[in-house]
């Protein structure tokens, strides 16, 4: 994780060099340590490291803006230009979820996107009468968009609130989702996305170990399987209304692949 490291910590890559003059110290590059945990009951595979408050503030505080942007090409050359169709364009397969978000609930009008960034990837956008915003950026939002606070988000009443491609990245989802929680009315739908991580995906079979596999992290610290997003919705008494597999054209997953969780829940009552 040293793009992480170093962007959270300020850790950065060290190599050990025959100046050091060290005896048993092998010489190589030394980068910050983190290991990879499973948990046996639902299958999520996550990073051990559980990012506060300030942490999480350095890593996203001007996401994909020219800081973040250039140490992220110096670990990974060519980010930007890669991630430049995104920053334009949004994703692509937007219309596959609006059309499957169609087939299980009526057209939304009140729309929350928490964690929206711009609102550019909100579903449905520019055919609601209400679209909101509620994130940690501070980009201004697309037209016929309004970013909002927590407390302006739980004085309406939303058709729809969606949640995508949050909770790979954040240390305590359960939180994040008591949080919107709060915020649902009985009539709310919630619809979750998460990457199908290759990993996951390829390695259906647990008894394979697919976590020990896992030896590089980066932004998406939690790996989820279809067990542990159904423990998560249990936990804050959300209910399924249906959990699918989509494959999509856009590049979502951490090794660049394009399957997702889409998820659609109601408060259980």
């Amino acid at each position: 994780m040293p793009f992480i490291a170093e962007r959270v910590f300020g850790w950065t890559p060290t190599e050990i060099t025959s100046d050091w003059g060290l005896r048993d110290i092998k010489l190589g590059h030394a980068y910050s340590i983190c290991n990879t945990l499973k948990c046996d009951n639902c299958g999520l595979i996550f990073l051990d490291i559980r990012f506060d408050d300030s942490e999480m503030d350095a890593l996203y505080a001007g996401y994909r803006g020219d800081e973040y942007n250039t140490l992220r090409d110096q670990y990974e050359p060519g980010y930007t230009a890669n991630n430049q169709w995104r920053n334009e364009k949004g994703f692509t397969h937007i219309p596959i979820v609006e059309s499957y978000i169609a087939s299980h609930i009526r057209s939304p009008e009140k729309i929350l996107d928490w964690g929206g960034d711009t609102g550019m990837n909100t579903p449905f956008k520019g055919r609601t009468a209400t679209h909101h915003i509620f994130d940690i950026s501070d980009k201004p939002p697309i037209e016929g968009a309004r970013r909002v606070t927590k407390v302006e988000a739980k004085g309406n009443k939303y058709d729809l609130i969606t949640l995508m491609h949050v909770l790979e990245h954040i240390p305590y989802p359960q939180n994040t989702l008591n949080d919107i929680t709060d915020i649902m009315g009985r009539e709310t739908v919630l619809y979750i996305e998460l990457p199908y991580e290759d990993i996951i995906r390829l390695n259906p079979d647990p008894s394979s170990s697919p976590y020990r596999q896992k030896h590089h992290w980066h932004e998406h610290i939690n790996f989820y399987t279809e067990p542990s997003i159904m423990s998560l919705l249990k936990s804050c008494g959300l209910l399924k209304i249906d959990l699918s597999i989509l494959k999509i054209s856009s590049q979502i997953t951490s090794s660049g692949g394009g399957y997702i969780y889409s998820a659609l829940c109601r408060l259980d009552e």
